[in-house]
């Protein structure tokens, strides 16, 4: 199905209350994470806690009160790392979470402003006309895939 012809809401729905909120990444380091997050996409910490031995934040970007990135840091045992990718096909070959999506406005603008901050750029900028967008793909420090998308007018 296109997301550019979407079907109508199911407002009557019982569980039409259901709305996106964040999606939460398991880090080792919680310091790296908020540092890399904050000066990398200019995320702002909109909230920190703690839970059990680990550290944790709600980190928002710059300009989206929606959505959350769930920073779960620290804490015993670190988690198993993940395997980190220079091609977005070979990342295709492990199953389950795969990445998280963050639309901009201006792709080209974005990833050369990433580019310029030192952001591992995993795939450049590329069209996928059934879904009407333009995407690339970025990694984090601990080789977590963030995808960006750009309505294709």
């Amino acid at each position: 199905m296109s997301v550019v012809n979407l079907p109508a809401e199911n407002t009557s729905s019982p569980l039409a209350s259901m709305k996106g909120h964040h999606v939460a990444v398991r880090v080792p380091s919680f310091d790296i994470a908020v540092q890399w997050y904050t000066e990398m996409l200019d995320f702002r910490v909109a909230h920190r806690w703690t839970y059990a031995d680990q550290r944790l934040a709600y980190l928002a970007p710059a300009n989206d009160n929606e959505f959350f990135i769930e920073i779960l840091g620290d804490g015993e045992p670190l988690p198993i790392p993940k395997p980190t990718y220079s091609d977005l096909g070979d990342s295709l070959r492990l199953a389950g979470y795969h990445h998280f999506c963050i639309n901009v406005d201006e792709m080209d603008a974005t990833v050369a402003e990433l580019r310029r901050r030192g952001v591992q750029i995993v795939t450049e900028p590329f069209e996928l006309p059934v879904i009407g967008r333009r995407l690339a793909f970025i990694a984090d420090p601990f080789g977590n895939l963030i995808e960006l998308a750009d309505v294709v007018a």
